[in-house]
């Protein structure tokens, strides 16, 4: 029997969660833009260029403005939709902003040329994505529902479905499995895939960390089913932590009824550049080749992992990760079963790591989970525990409604407050966003403190003297989502998904 020719749509990611997995986003605007005229030539489906964590780093590591890093990807990229990951309402950085944060940001970056936004939830609560999808729609966005893929008792392949069917009924343009641990199987992906496609009439899309080592086996599998989009990175910046690799996926493809049509040239040619770029960064061997079985067990993805580690090293305790591994879960459990994403994940493993090292489970709690208790970051897919939520909120009522209906206008206020460092609107955005980090940046621009790199240049001069460190459970109590993962010699190792 002939099979039906269905050819297969890619998605790379090299210019946004590839860098962001392995180099902890540091990846300067300047190192991506000699490739950029030969990636458009390439035939991707969309390239993943911003969002994400890199909104975060070029200010705050690489002296860039975020915004100027998009208008170039478009100057570039002339026949390639461009693509952004969105959490939600918590937009590109931690925690929910304002419905008016919501608009302006989505205006501008449509301002900016960009395609197609990736919409996501920490906890898969839709309310939490409907003003996104909303502005989308309203600045002819596609707007790309997600939700993120996790194996717990209280998700199953009907759950994703039932999910699956309320977004296309919101309206939104295509559905995307978000797998950021690398958890789901081969076999699962194609009942998955195959389960949707009879459920929904939008295009569906996988994005897979490789993690596991599962990644490319289960798009093959998603494939044959009928999955319409895969995720991949060029070679040189794949595997591990990362997504499964360009050429191998096209090659693999390559003369079947699911050919990609991509050029293996110009795809060689993109990998080549990136091989170059990566000896400039110190990507430890076991982010980069490492498969993490740990991932399979307690469900925990490799850069929250490294978080762990760095967490723990900081208190001179990491013979202690192999509980605090076993405690994650727990944690888990607790809230009600989240899928470890950001800042989910941040949440549930400081924690985790605090339980652990006090000795006794929710002694001291950060302020991040007493506000998810409270449902400051909206309902978790299962029922949280009652008697930790009672101990917590300490006789406070829950919130039950949109977080977002919890907050007034944001942007007025950004606006004036940084009204002397503004040279453009979007800086009252950034501000908005990021107002400490927004304002060093915005001084630096301005001159009025030194660059990154002179402030660099400065330190290497200075002595280093060994620092000792203490126990310091208020400081590991509180989940710091703004600050990259190191490991023990202060290398970066990870940054939060």
């Amino acid at each position: 029997m002939t099979q039906e020719k269905k050819r297969v749509l890619i998605t790379d990611t090299t210019l946004r969660d590839a860098h962001q997995s392995l180099m902890a986003t540091r990846m300067k605007t300047e190192e991506m833009a000699p490739i950029l005229e030969v990636m458009d030539q390439v035939g991707y489906h969309s390239l993943e260029v911003w969002g994400g964590a890199t909104f975060d780093s070029c200010m705050r590591f690489l002296d860039e403005d975020p915004w100027d890093r998009l208008r170039t990807m478009r100057k570039y990229l002339k026949n390639t939709k461009l693509q952004m990951l969105l959490r939600g309402q918590n937009l590109v950085g931690y925690r929910h902003y304002a419905d008016d944060v919501v608009e302006e940001f989505i205006k501008n970056t449509a301002d900016c040329g960009l395609d197609i936004i990736r919409i996501f939830d920490a906890l898969n609560d839709l309310r939490n994505m409907e003003k996104a999808l909303e502005v989308c729609k309203k600045e002819k966005i596609h707007a790309q529902a997600t939700v993120s893929y996790t194996i717990s008792p209280y998700h199953d392949i009907d759950h994703f479905v039932n999910l699956a069917k309320k977004i296309s009924e919101m309206g939104a343009d295509s559905f995307c499995i978000k797998d950021m641990a690398g958890l789901i199987s081969p076999y699962d992906a194609y009942e998955l895939v195959s389960q949707l496609k009879k459920a929904v009439d939008i295009p569906i899309q996988l994005h897979c960390h490789y993690t596991s080592g599962m990644a490319s086996m289960a798009y093959l599998k998603a494939i044959e089913a009928g999955v319409d989009v895969v995720d991949t990175a060029t070679s040189s910046l794949s595997l591990g932590t990362s997504q499964p690799p360009t050429d191998s996926i096209v090659t693999a493809l390559k003369g079947t009824p699911y050919d990609t049509g991509l050029d293996l040239e110009l795809l060689l040619e993109v990998s080549n550049h990136f091989k170059e770029i990566r000896k400039k960064y110190n990507i430890p061997i076991d982010i980069v080749l490492g498969v993490d079985t740990n991932v399979l067990t307690y469900q925990v993805p490799g850069g929250m992992i490294s978080n762990l580690v760095s967490q723990l090293a900081e208190q001179n305790a990491t013979h202690l990760l192999p509980s605090v591994l076993e405690e994650v879960p727990r944690v888990r459990a607790d809230l009600g079963f989240p899928p470890l994403v950001t800042p989910s994940s941040q949440i549930v493993g400081s924690q985790a790591v605090v339980n652990v090292i006090t000795g006794e489970r929710y002694k001291m709690v950060s302020n991040e989970v007493r506000n998810y208790l409270k449902g400051s970051y909206g309902q978790p897919p299962a029922p949280m525990n009652q008697e930790l939520q009672k101990q917590v909120l300490k006789g406070e009522e829950p919130i039950f409604n949109r977080p977002a209906d919890n907050l007034g206008p944001e942007m007025g206020k950004a606006r004036e407050t940084i009204k002397e460092l503004m040279e453009k609107e979007e800086d009252a955005i950034s501000y908005a966003i990021f107002p400490q980090v927004a304002e060093a940046f915005f001084k630096r621009r301005k001159g009025l403190e030194p660059s990154l790199a002179s402030a660099a240049k400065k330190d290497e001069v200075k002595e280093e003297k060994p620092e000792k460190v203490d126990i310091n459970l208020e400081k590991i109590g509180s989940a710091d989502f703004d600050s990259a993962v190191k490991d023990k010699e202060g290398r970066i190792v990870g940054y939060p998904v």
